[in-house]
């Protein structure tokens, strides 16, 4: 069986880290602050319905999961018993590593913030939420959406019949504070 990268003691690999549930930041910051590993915690920022309005959140972009880099010999027991960390992802007594090209990949994507904003881009003919005023947590379906005007008209059923109103789209969400992945 030949080595996997990182499993023959001395060069570090990029392995796939599963957290404690909702501590991927602490495994993170521990990781990196008291082991020195070097970490990659993607993550994702969305407006999601809330109240009477909504407010930007910001999740992992792999809910449970980071990555980390590190020696696999020399560093696997203080990285899976590392605070916040639930185990490193391991398959029976094989543990698979990350190809740097994927990170390196992400990374680019997401930029020097490793975050992608989800912004209010939304399509005609998506079914939307409103957030806010008098038609808050009414489902509409966008008729038209201009950007530079930062404006969305939906079409909407009201008192028995669809109805076109133009909302704000920071007062718009994806039903049930869904943060699907759209293009921006």
């Amino acid at each position: 069986m030949t080595p996997i990268p990182g499993q023959d003691g001395g060069q570090r690999a990029w392995f796939c880290v599963r957290s404690q549930p909702k501590h991927e930041h602490i495994a993170a910051a521990h990781l990196a602050k008291d082991l020195q590993v070097e970490v990659f915690l993607p993550r994702i920022r969305f407006r999601q319905l809330v109240g009477r309005g909504s407010r930007m959140v910001t999740e992992p972009l792999f809910p449970g999961y980071l990555f980390a880099r590190f020696e696999w010999r020399g560093q696997l027991r203080a990285v899976r018993h590392g605070r916040g960390v639930a185990s490193v992802v391991h398959f029976g007594h094989r543990w698979p590593t990350v190809p740097d090209e994927v990170i390196d990949s992400l990374r680019r994507e997401l930029g020097p913030e490793e975050m992608h904003n989800v912004t209010g881009n939304f399509q005609p003919g998506e079914e939307v939420q409103i957030a806010g005023g008098s038609f808050h947590g009414l489902l509409a379906i966008v008729h038209e959406s201009t950007p530079a005007r930062q404006r969305v008209a939906v079409l909407m059923d009201f008192l028995g019949r669809q109805v076109s109103i133009e909302v704000a789209a920071e007062h718009l969400v994806r039903p049930g504070g869904s943060h699907q992945r759209r293009p921006a």
